[in-house]
Formats: structure tokens, C-alpha cells, sequence
């Protein structure tokens, strides 16, 4: 039988703390929402591993320690309204919950979405709704955000999506080139410009809708 309590204890101590995760509300996030419910069930028992979890239609739960140096970098706050752009099942959403004033998880899986909405009320997140259309759009009807978290790897960030950033909102993800490493970056809007910034090295699966059309070849 896994203790998952003690397990989920031993991911934040090993794999967040020690890789310059400081923030102290986020840490107690992680300490307290269960990672073993947002994951298939026979996948339960390595729920806090340090890599991606498999969560089917070729989705993955990203990396815990991945997942919180972007958070920390985003600097969620109680409040913040933030934009979760490919939640899967809702483990981020979770997260952002615990130190966001509200979070809008999009998702663009059915099953990802109705298995999201069952673990957050499970849960008792009542400061969360999830929502469901196509990724790269973001979701317009409630921007700004002040922050936005995209939960996975991209090419490029979208203008539809830079679009919904508040001034001096924070957006973090993944950024992977066609061919090389993938860093975490953050940008941030000031204006009608947005900085960017890389903070880290970082692998993790590409979301849909986010990869680059494959180029013409004669």
C-alpha cells in the first residue's frame, strides 16, 4: 500500500525545494493537493515520480519539479485571476487554486476536461472552472489574466493568447525549438510590448495545436 501523504512529502522536499523552489504558499500547494488523484488509476502508485506522467490521447501530467519553477516565476497571488491553457486532468489547476483568487483551466480533450471538473469538485475547488475549446485560442471571455500558464512545451506563443495578458501580467511555458532544448521562459506585458525571459532548462511533451506545421519539401 503507497503512503501517498508521506510520498507526496518526499516529491516536494527532493524535487521541489532542492531545485530553487523558495516560495513558501506554493510549496504548502504542493504539500497538500493529492498528485495520485489527477492521474490514471493504475498509475497511481507512481504519481510523484520526477518526469511526465502518461494521461492517454498522448497527453502528459508535466514534470513536478518543471511545473513548479514556472509557477514560482509566474508569482500567482491571492489576487490573481489565471488562465490555464491545457489543464488535462487538473493538477496545475489545483495547484493554482490554493494561492490564485480564481483559475480558468481550458482544455481542449473532452475526456480531459469532464475528468478535471469530477477531481476538482472531488477535491473541493470551488475557486476553478474548466472550460473547454481549442488551446492556441486561449480564452478571451474572461481576460485579462494576470497570469497564464501553458501546461505543456510550445513552438511559439500565440498573439491570441499574448493578447490575454492584463499590463504587467506573467505568462510561463515551455519553449521548444524544432530541433535543441527546451528552456522555460516567462514573458511579461508592459504596454503593448512583451518581454521575454529565459529562466531554465526543461523537457517536457508539446501541447496540441502547439507544434509547427511541417514545411513544404519538393
Amino acid at each position: 500500500m503507497v503512503d501517498y501523504a508521506a510520498a507526496r512529502l518526499n516529491m516536494v522536499d527532493s524535487q521541489i525545494r532542492t531545485n530553487k523552489v523558495t516560495n513558501a504558499e506554493l510549496i504548502a500547494a504542493f504539500e497538500s493537493v493529492p498528485r495520485e488523484a489527477f492521474v490514471p488509476e493504475r498509475l497511481a502508485g507512481v504519481a510523484y515520480v520526477d518526469e511526465d506522467i502518461a494521461l492517454g490521447n498522448g497527453r502528459y501530467l508535466m514534470e513536478p519539479m518543471v511545473l513548479a519553477r514556472l509557477l514560482q516565476e509566474a508569482r500567482p497571488g491571492p489576487a490573481d485571476v489565471v488562465l490555464d491553457v491545457g489543464c488535462g486532468t487538473g493538477y496545475a489547476t489545483a495547484i493554482l487554486a490554493q494561492v490564485a483568487a480564481t483559475v480558468v483551466a481550458l482544455e481542449s480533450d473532452h475526456e480531459l476536461a469532464a475528468a478535471a471538473t469530477k477531481v476538482l469538485g472531488d477535491l473541493g475547488i470551488d475557486n476553478a472552472i474548466v472550460v473547454e475549446g481549442p488551446l492556441p485560442a486561449g480564452w478571451a471571455a474572461q481576460a485579462p489574466y494576470s497570469v497564464i500558464l501553458l501546461n505543456g512545451a510550445v513552438t511559439e506563443v500565440p498573439d491570441a493568447i499574448r493578447r490575454q495578458l492584463a499590463e504587467g501580467g506573467r505568462l510561463v511555458t515551455v519553449q521548444k525549438p524544432e530541433a535543441g532544448q527546451g528552456r522555460g521562459i516567462l514573458m511579461r506585458r508592459s504596454g503593448e510590448t512583451t518581454a521575454r525571459r529565459a529562466v531554465f532548462d526543461a523537457a517536457t511533451a508539446v501541447l496540441p495545436g502547439f507544434a509547427p506545421e511541417p514545411g513544404f519539401v519538393f
